[in-house]
């Protein structure tokens, strides 16, 4: 099935209702979600705590989600984040990169598959921790989930060029997603190796959960049928609407009768072209006004 079969993407949707309104449902009530409960526990935060109550209560800590029985916390680290940089990063990306997975998906698998990267970020970020790889501690962010989405749509359209605000560079699709994952590898392995990054944030945990969400997202796009959709990639086009042309001129046959008359004429023009239109007799005028009308009223 197309982008044209899909509801939300027919041509007669309703209009207006500012950008939200072009927005899939999904990503809508995503970005809703994510800026909402971050400005929140915002504003319910104390000043000597640390974590908003919200925050508090859906962190993703190996500790409390694996071992205490807060499964919740593989869905609810999702919607929560750190910073306001933090949040409008990862709403960006949903913004831009999210209407294509949910054309593609269709909005209820759509949705599971977000937060099944999600959750694979979180698993991802538990194995590292218990073996080693990376520190323990805490994750919060849609990341996991929005890396899935890039690597989704670097899958379905790879030479889709982009125009990066920093480095001002342009990259495609695919060409994106890889430098995304060479960085996220580069940083866990050079945190677990010691290396100084020169007073940058590592967040090794974070690039974890980014490649659990991607690997996630690369695993169910190329087998989209553990999610009950059909295998096959079709990247959708919007449906163009064919302008109605005029309908072409019935050519009629002429008759020889009007070949005679058209023969005539020449000769006529041709006199008028050498000798000027006061050489024409009476007759000859008479005979190029009579054409004439004849002409406009075959018409």
């Amino acid at each position: 099935m197309g982008i044209n079969d899909r509801d939300y993407h027919r041509s007669d949707r309703r209009e207006g209702g500012g950008f939200f309104s072009r927005l899939t449902p999904v990503v809508k009530w995503l970005l809703i979600l994510n800026l909402g409960i971050y400005f929140l526990d915002v504003i319910m935060k104390g000043e000597m705590d640390e974590h908003g109550p919200i925050r508090h209560f859906g962190i993703f800590a190996i500790q409390s989600a694996v071992f205490e029985g807060r499964i919740w916390e593989f869905i609810t680290f999702q919607f929560l984040h750190a910073s306001v940089a933090h949040v409008m990063f990862n709403c960006l990306g949903i913004f831009f990169f999210g209407p294509w997975m949910e054309r593609w998906w269709g909005s209820m698998k759509f949705l599971i598959f977000y937060l099944l990267c999600g959750v694979a970020g979180a698993v991802f970020f538990t194995l590292l921790a218990m073996l080693g790889v990376v520190p323990d501690g805490y994750v919060v962010g849609a990341s996991a989930g929005l890396y899935g989405i890039l690597i989704g749509v670097a899958i379905i359209a790879p030479e889709l060029r982009l125009m990066l605000l920093f480095p001002p560079i342009e990259l495609s699709m695919r060409q994106l997603a890889i430098a995304l994952m060479s960085i996220s590898v580069g940083m866990i392995l050079l945190g677990y190796a010691g290396v100084s990054l020169y007073g940058l944030i590592s967040n090794e945990g974070g690039q974890a959960g980014h490649l659990g969400g991607a690997i996630l997202g690369y695993i169910l796009m190329r087998h989209p049928q553990l999610l009950g959709r059909k295998p096959g990639l079709k990247v959708f086009r919007p449906k163009v609407k064919k302008v109605p042309q005029p309908p072409a001129p019935k050519l009629r046959p002429r008759s020889a009768l009007q070949k005679d008359q058209d023969s005539a004429v020449d000769v006529i023009l041709d006199k008028i072209s050498r000798e000027g239109v006061q050489s024409l007799t009476q007759e000859e005028r008479d005979f190029l006004q009579k054409a004439a009308h004849s002409k406009q009223s075959s018409k």
